[in-house]
């Protein structure tokens, strides 16, 4: 109201999108959840991707399992904002219907990262990501009986990070 929007808008209180109909809405914003929950949401209304809707996305947390659900999933992530507040990183990612190419597994991580993009925050978030998944990886390997395939995998990811995070440096120079 206290900016002349309030007649252009409309707010509804529903569960995901169940109370909007396809022809409503060209722009969906869902920020504040967890990434399966975002995916859920999104997959209990396929029109969604049929109409071409464009999605503003914030998950806080498993944003790798979002990132594969949505290139899983018929959508195309077209670009991620990172965002800081205070030592918290928060990823945005904007994405459309259509074709994806398929992630590594650092990427599910960390997200694409493309040359010239302007990320301020894009090296402290992979040194972060590198850290956790570090400690994920030695608290593995100190279990009584530490689970070789998942290990394998936490390496290989650990490795790919390591390279996103060297071509990152590269082309900030």
């Amino acid at each position: 109201a206290r900016y002349g929007l309030a007649e252009r808008m409309e707010f509804r209180l529903c569960d995901g999108l169940s109370g909007i109909a396809p022809a409503e809405a060209d722009t969906i914003a869902i920020a504040g959840m967890g990434g399966e929950t975002i995916a859920a949401i999104l997959a209990a209304a396929p029109w969604v991707r049929e109409q071409g809707c464009l999605l503003l996305l914030q998950p806080m947390s498993a944003q790798e399992v979002l990132r594969q659900w949505l290139v899983t999933h018929g959508y195309c992530i077209q670009r991620e904002t990172l965002v800081r507040e205070g030592e918290k990183f928060y990823g945005i990612l904007t994405a459309t219907g259509g074709e994806s190419p398929a992630y590594t597994l650092a990427e599910l991580w960390a997200g694409r990262q493309r040359r010239g993009e302007v990320s301020p925050h894009r090296l402290a978030y992979l040194e972060e990501q590198i850290r956790r998944r570090g400690r994920a990886l030695a608290g593995m390997a100190q279990g009584k009986t530490p689970p070789q395939g998942e290990m394998e995998t936490e390496r290989k990811r650990l490795e790919e990070l390591r390279q996103m995070r060297e071509e990152w440096s590269q082309w900030q120079q």
